[in-house]
């Protein structure tokens, strides 16, 4: 079995988020997909196979299954556009369908993905003070004009807006603690967040409930971020960009675009590099 590596929403040449792709006629039993998962060492591997109207698809991160991963399925978009040539591909999620577009240009890879529907609640009181502590932040830290929130787009995140970047920069925790607090509580990860502008914002995934410290570029919650912009009638202009990553060394660009339909799909796209072993 031959495991593509691919980074996805690339700044150019360098950064993106690191996914391991397996394209294969069957899915290998899901103890069997966790094992090659915590061998490539990715915060996530895509594993698909072909159905008679689209393509099976599991995430799993070296700890667990994940239901669904942006940066993952942009890396999958990106390498069935290079085996089959640039289209639209269904994929059929644990618990929903989606599709990918992928895009094979010469050298050049790239993909969009159309995010499950979103859905946004906002955060309860001890489960925000739990956060706060696990990162080490106040009350005071938090940007009021982006509440807390449990936001969703196929995955459960949840999002902490902080007033500055200089906040974000800071940002520290035990990935033990983490991983208590995520899963306990059925969150993916945690996005905390910073405004640029209007259309821009900056961000850090914290992962660990998939045993990873922090995200480089994550999709699945940048869907569900842009949905919640759009439950608070953000003035969006009807795509947001995302750029996470950065205090990490692997500076990541996201683009979401979506509609005003409540609850609609979020259109997530960006670019993909290859991992040279």
């Amino acid at each position: 079995m031959k495991i593509e590596r691919l980074a996805s929403f690339s700044d150019g040449d360098v950064g993106g988020n690191p996914a391991g792709v397996l394209i294969t006629e069957r899915l290998p039993e899901a103890a069997e997909m966790r094992t090659i998962a915590a061998e490539v060492g990715y915060s996530e591997t895509a594993f698909a196979a072909p159905t008679a109207s689209a393509w099976r698809v599991r995430y799993f991160s070296p700890e667990s299954e994940v239901p669904f991963c942006g940066h993952a399925t942009i890396a999958l978009g990106g390498a069935l556009a290079s085996k089959f040539g640039s289209d639209v591909y269904s994929l059929h999620l644990n618990d929903t369908q989606i599709t990918v577009e992928g895009f094979a240009d010469n050298d050049s890879l790239s993909a969009a993905l159309q995010s499950p529907p979103t859905h946004s609640t906002a955060a309860v009181e001890e489960e925000l003070a739990a956060a706060l502590k696990l990162f080490g932040y106040s009350q005071h830290d938090l940007d009021p004009r982006i509440p807390p929130a449990r936001i969703n787009a196929g995955a459960e995140h949840l999002v902490i807006a902080l007033r500055s970047r200089a906040l974000l920069r800071t940002m520290q925790y035990s990935l033990d603690a983490g991983r208590v607090f995520m899963r306990t509580r059925g969150i993916v990860t945690v996005m905390l967040v910073t405004i640029g502008s209007n259309q821009t914002f900056h961000c850090r995934n914290a992962f660990a409930s998939g045993g990873v410290l922090e995200d480089p570029a994550t999709g699945a919650a940048a869907a569900a971020f842009a949905g919640y912009l759009r439950d608070l009638d953000w003035l969006h202009e009807g795509s947001i960009k995302i750029v996470q990553g950065e205090d990490m060394g692997h500076r990541s660009l996201i683009t979401a675009e979506f509609s005003e339909a409540p609850g609609s799909s979020v259109r997530v796209s960006g670019a993909i590099r290859s991992i040279v072993n």
